[in-house]
Order: structure tokens, then C-alpha cells, then sequence
């Protein structure tokens, strides 16, 4: 079985690629910058932008999986390699969205998602949805400040099923090698709804250091945001962090432990797996 990976030097590529080769699976990575190969596999460099290139890529494989980039045409992006796959005549896709998405959300990022759902939906062929909530690795763009001793974002004290990327990693090599997954879509999450403030604590008993959760205005999330990533993104992560502290991302889901065979991993392995990240050099 060849299987392609799109964004395969990024959080959940990275860690896919392994788990899909642990299967016995011939891997093709997708990437744009030939000299950032990912070793041990077939590595093609194309560009999602670049439909002549992912067509190219898309040649002969049996599953893709696609994670394209945030980017304000994400949806359009998606689409189109939705269609590229379909021509090529790719047997399997394998859709990553986001928990809740939904056409008529408040949340951009959940719209878009909704959009290619449902323009998949409407190609006919094999595929399954993955919509996964709150990323854990999503707390190592703030190591900076948590290595100070707080991170600090406008939800309150809303819990969330937020869940490690590498439990996404592995729903996802089940799903692009095993069998019944056609017209599927799995929410994935933790095992547990949990707050920042939970969160904090983890990251304290981590890594030996006091480390604090700060709820702040939406406001001054996002002018710390500011500067850092473009306005159509810090606008879309003020909405993402709206919807978590209505509560609207709360629901635990058993996908992971049903797609794998073993629970959710808990914030605690997140914390401790990745401790050397939130302490000062």
C-alpha cells in the first residue's frame, strides 16, 4: 500500500509518517522544501498551491491524506487537491477537519472545514472525515512564556476535550490502512474535558516549576497575537477561543481508543512528554 502524506514535516505528518510505516506501509511524503526530506521514505516535492505538482504527486497511490496549511484560502486549497485526488483516481481520502465544524458556525475555521466536508461528500468516492479538537501541542507556541511560569488565553474556566496530535497521528494511520472507514467521520478528542487551569497544573507537576493559567479579554489575546500572525488568523483564533469558552468543545468522544485499540493519551503524557520544552534554557 502507498500512501501519500500532505504537510509531512509538520506537527501531525511528522509523527504520521512513522505510525504508517510501523504498518508496513510504503510512505510518500509531500513537501515543498527539497532540502527538508523526510528520511526513510519516497519524498515529492509539490506545493498545495500548485496543482500541477500535487497531481504529479497524487500519481499511483492508493490513500492521501490531507492537513493543508491555515491559510485564508484553506478551503479552496482543499478542494481543489479533493478534486486532483478524485481524477487521479486515489481510492481512499483521508480528510483532516475540526471538531464542530459546521456551515453555519460563528467560527471561520470551522465554515471552511464544513465547506470541504461537504464538497468531498459530493465527489463519490472513499473517504473519511477526521475532526479533532483542541491541539495539546498547540500550548509549544506559548513555551516561551510558559517557560516564564504563565500562558494566557480568553477562555475561562471552560473545560475542553483537547487532544495530543499524536493520537491523531494514529487515528489516522488506522483509518488510511484498515478497512470500513468509508463515509466515516470520528471526532477525536482526549479522555477527559479539561480546563487551562487543569492544563497549568499539569505543566507544573511536569516540569518541578509553578506554572499559571491567566484568563484575559479577547482583546488582549489578540493584541499579543498581533504582529506575530496575520489578522484574518488572530481574528479566526479569537473566534476558535469564543466557541471553547461558550463550552461548545466539551464533549469527550471514544474515537481514538475505538480506531487504535488504547485510550486517549492524557494531558499528563502530553506534560511529561514534552517538559523540557516549558523550561527555561
Amino acid at each position: 500500500m502507498n500512501v501519500l502524506v500532505t504537510g509531512a514535516t509538520g506537527t501531525i505528518g511528522s509523527t504520521l509518517v512513522p505510525a504508517l510505516r510501523a504498518r508496513g506501509v510504503t510512505v510518500r511524503a509531500m513537501i515543498r522544501n527539497p532540502d527538508r526530506p523526510v528520511p526513510g521514505v519516497e519524498n515529492v516535492v509539490a506545493d498545495l498551491q500548485d496543482p500541477a505538482s500535487v497531481a504529479a504527486a497524487l500519481k499511483g497511490v492508493d490513500a492521501a491524506f490531507l492537513n493543508s496549511p491555515s491559510a485564508p484560502d484553506a478551503a479552496a486549497i482543499q478542494i481543489r487537491f479533493a478534486n486532483l485526488a478524485r481524477d487521479a483516481g486515489v481510492p481512499r481520502l483521508v480528510l483532516l477537519s475540526q471538531y464542530a465544524a459546521r456551515v453555519d458556525s460563528p467560527v471561520r475555521f470551522l465554515r471552511w472545514h464544513a465547506q470541504v466536508e461537504a464538497h468531498v461528500r459530493e465527489l463519490g468516492f472513499e473517504h473519511t472525515v477526521l475532526r479533532p479538537n483542541l491541539y495539546l501541542q498547540a500550548l509549544l507556541a506559548f513555551a516561551g512564556t510558559i517557560a516564564q511560569g504563565w500562558f494566557a488565553a480568553p477562555i475561562g474556566d471552560a473545560a475542553v476535550s483537547a487532544i495530543d496530535t499524536r493520537d491523531i497521528a494514529d487515528a489516522a494511520a488506522a483509518v488510511l490502512t484498515g478497512d470500513g472507514h468509508g463515509g466515516r467521520t470520528y471526532t477525536l478528542t482526549g479522555p477527559h474535558a479539561i480546563t487551562h487551569t487543569e492544563i497549568a497544573d499539569a505543566l507544573s507537576v511536569a516540569t518541578g516549576r509553578a506554572i499559571a493559567f491567566r484568563d484575559v479579554p479577547a482583546g488582549q489575546f489578540a493584541a499579543a497575537l498581533s504582529g506575530l500572525l496575520p489578522p484574518w488568523q488572530v481574528d479566526g483564533l479569537v473566534e476558535d477561543y469564543a466557541h471553547y469558552a461558550r463550552g461548545e468543545a466539551a464533549e469527550v468522544h471514544t474515537s481514538v481508543a475505538d480506531l487504535t485499540g488504547r485510550p486517549a493519551r492524557a494531558v499528563t503524557a502530553f506534560a511529561r512528554d514534552h517538559a523540557t520544552a516549558f523550561i527555561p534554557a
